[in-house]
């Protein structure tokens, strides 16, 4: 008589998900730089603007950070 088995396990299932929550950290945390990256951008270059350019914009000087973050934080 012969057995065979259809379910090969490569690894352990404790190793799995410590891979598994390994790379989701790694995806975390350069989905969190990326964002942090393109609001540094956008406050450069809102700096480099007169004060006439922020008030046609709407925006103070001291109201950039409110302004580029508003998606993230209700301030």
């Amino acid at each position: 008589m012969a057995l065979t088995t259809t379910h090969i396990q490569l690894f352990p299932v404790g190793l799995r998900d410590q891979i598994d929550r390994f790379f989701v950290a790694i995806g975390q945390g350069m989905n969190a730089y990326m964002e942090r990256r393109s609001h540094m951008r956008e406050i450069i270059a809102l700096n480099a603007k007169t004060d006439e350019e922020l008030a046609a914009l709407g925006i103070t000087r001291d109201g950039i950070p409110r302004y580029v973050f508003r998606d993230i934080y209700y301030i």
